[in-house]
């Protein structure tokens, strides 16, 4: 399993209100999302490199409160979904040392080439398909376990 990516809020991503501008939790997920497909042995520049983009296609937050300043967050992500086209990943922000709840959301993305058609991973990338196959299924468990709690 993979550690939670942990995080420094930092000022400049604070707002008039002193918290976190909403904007900056979508940049955390993707902080979080790159740290773990790294930790699950395919980081980014490998997809890149094999001529596979990932753009996102959807994004869904919710806030439930807000991140301060000087703020140590924690970030747990679970691939949900995944089809040799797309995929979809879950992520809970939690404040490290309370572990209170703070932000959830969802982030969707496909694979596509350089002229953004899409890319069949299980045909055209085997060992890349094979890497987010056992991801998913392994983070399937994670998850319907987690949801159990």
């Amino acid at each position: 399993m993979v550690q939670p990516f942990q995080r420094l809020a930092n000022y400049y991503e604070t707002d008039k209100m002193a918290i976190i501008h909403h904007s900056n939790y979508i940049r955390w997920f993707e902080e979080a999302r790159l740290y773990y497909m790294e930790q699950n042995g395919l980081p980014f520049y490998k997809i890149e490199d094999a001529g596979i983009l990932v753009p996102v296609l959807s994004v869904d937050v919710q806030y439930r409160k807000p991140a301060r300043y000087g703020d140590i967050v924690e970030i747990t992500e679970w691939m949900t979904k995944f089809t040799q086209v797309k995929f979809e990943v879950c992520y809970e922000i939690r404040h490290k040392d309370t572990k209170e709840l703070l932000v959830t959301g969802t982030t969707g993305h496909c694979f596509v080439d350089k002229d953004m058609k899409p890319v069949r991973l299980k045909k055209d990338y085997p060992e890349i398909y094979k890497v987010f196959e056992r991801v998913a299924k392994e983070d399937k468990v994670l998850w319907e376990e987690h949801n159990r709690k």
